[in-house]
């Protein structure tokens, strides 16, 4: 299977469609498929559910969907650095299902895995467990979770092989592994691309299996939040 690809928009052509569950890799501006989003703006599909942990800033991530209004629902765990995502949400043009983190990252898992469900103690008796089916196991409540299985996922790594083998650079790895895993469809955006039998097997971090298509290209690696001390005086 030929999996790389020119650029964004020849990854993502024939994938998108209107009212698609799309699951997204990155921690706040940390790893995000930038690439991938961009395109997806410039595509003009809309009413889309997005599962990522949040929806990156006001202009860039994530964020550039909520501008154009192009999600109706985020499934997410933290909206904090976000304004027009908390304008959206709190004005009802914004649908969001709260995830505790831990939570959030197990049911991309759990999809991938081929799990429909699982109980955890997260939540138990806070409004997250609202609707959701408690069950007792040693004395102790557990709420069922669903996992999520997405129509498309979408992730930004490190490096690859032709092959899709992906390796995720330190804390950018986040979200990315169990976002690409539970998308019927993957495309990842990469850094390099190296030829294949380069990458040491035990490095891999996910198997080629979980990508279907890649692309390489340039990335603003954005800082979300630059925290500098004032220069002393000589």
């Amino acid at each position: 299977m030929q999996k790389v690809y020119a650029n964004a928009n020849e990854a993502l052509d024939g994938l998108l469609r209107d009212g698609m569950l799309i699951a997204a890799g990155g921690f706040g501006l940390s790893g995000i498929p930038e690439l991938l989003i961009a395109a997806i703006r410039d595509s003009g599909v809309k009413n889309l559910t997005v599962a990522s942990n949040n929806a990156g800033v006001d202009d860039f991530g994530l964020g550039l969907l909520l501008q154009t209004k192009q999600i109706k629902k985020m499934i997410s765990s933290y909206v904090g650095e976000n304004a027009e995502f908390m304008r959206q949400y709190l004005s009802g043009e914004l649908e969001l299902e709260f995830n505790p983190q831990g939570t959030l990252a197990e049911r991309m898992r759990a999809g991938g895995a081929g799990i429909p469900g699982f109980y955890t103690k997260t939540g138990v008796g806070t409004v997250i467990a609202d609707g959701k089916e408690v069950k007792n196991f040693d004395g102790q409540d557990y709420i069922l979770e669903r996992g999520i299985v997405a129509d498309l996922s979408i992730v930004k790594a490190w490096k690859a092989d032709d092959t899709g083998n992906l390796i995720f650079r330190k804390t950018a790895r986040n979200f990315n592994p169990p976002a690409a895993m539970c998308g019927k469809i993957c495309v990842a955006e990469v850094e390099e691309i190296v030829p294949r039998g380069s990458i040491d097997p035990d490095l891999i971090h996910l198997p080629g299996i979980y990508v279907h298509r890649i692309i390489q290209g340039p990335h603003e690696k954005r800082i979300e939040q630059r925290t500098t001390r004032k220069r002393e005086e000589a």
